[in-house]
């Protein structure tokens, strides 16, 4: 028998070796939907669907927003408005737009902005609200809405953030030939996340906490 036959009857063949898949992180399981989840994702769609059901939704939680009456449209491109109406819910006892009306609708407006680009599926925070007084309002006030930043391409990239908003606050006259006038400025910046980091932040804190 020759030695190369003695070479290939003595070899051992190595044992199969079998991949071991790696330990999953819990950054990398996909959050579990709930159905309580399901139910705030409705509400959340609903709410951004049309002005009935904002002020249906802000009747319940945001009622500050429901009594003041303020309501948001699109200007231009990329300028939104938001009109808070002459009523006496935000009138001040000597016939003026309350300071305090301007100063927390600021926050609403802006909110409702975020909140109507970016979708249900995100928590919109206020980080910070600088309000200039500049004169008494006397009527209708508008807050005129331009984001510093490009919101959409913020959302398209799926992760926080922050954005910060500059909005002129003007009184509407209402009169031909007469011009609006800037009673306010506003520079304001939120915090955006989405809803799936809170939930994977969670079974993070989960799977780490001993029992």
């Amino acid at each position: 028998m020759s030695s190369s036959t003695l070479e290939t009857h003595n070899s051992v063949s190595p044992p199969p070796t079998t991949a071991i898949a790696p330990k999953k992180r819990a950054d990398d399981v996909a959050p579990k939907t709930t159905w309580v989840d399901r139910i705030e994702a409705f509400i959340s769609r609903l709410s951004t669907r049309d002005n009935f059901w904002h002020a249906i939704c802000s009747f319940i939680w945001l009622p500050l927003a429901f009594f003041s009456g303020i309501r948001t449209r699109r200007i231009s491109e990329d300028v939104y408005a938001a009109y808070l109406p002459f009523r006496r819910f935000n009138r001040n006892w000597y016939r003026a737009m309350a300071g305090g009306a301007l100063l927390g609708n600021a926050e609403i407006a802006g909110g409702m902005y975020v909140f109507g680009t970016c979708g249900s599926e995100f928590t919109v925070v206020c980080k910070n609200l600088n309000y200039t007084f500049l004169r008494p309002c006397l009527g209708p006030a508008m807050y005129r809405i331009k984001p510093q930043e490009d919101l959409n391409a913020l959302v398209a990239a799926g992760h926080e953030f922050n954005i910060t908003l500059d909005m002129d606050v003007v009184q509407q006259i209402g009169i031909p030939g007469k011009r609006d006038k800037r009673v306010g400025r506003t520079v304001v910046t939120f915090h955006v996340t989405p809803k799936s980091h809170h939930k994977t932040k969670r079974q993070r804190q989960r799977s780490t906490t001993p029992s």
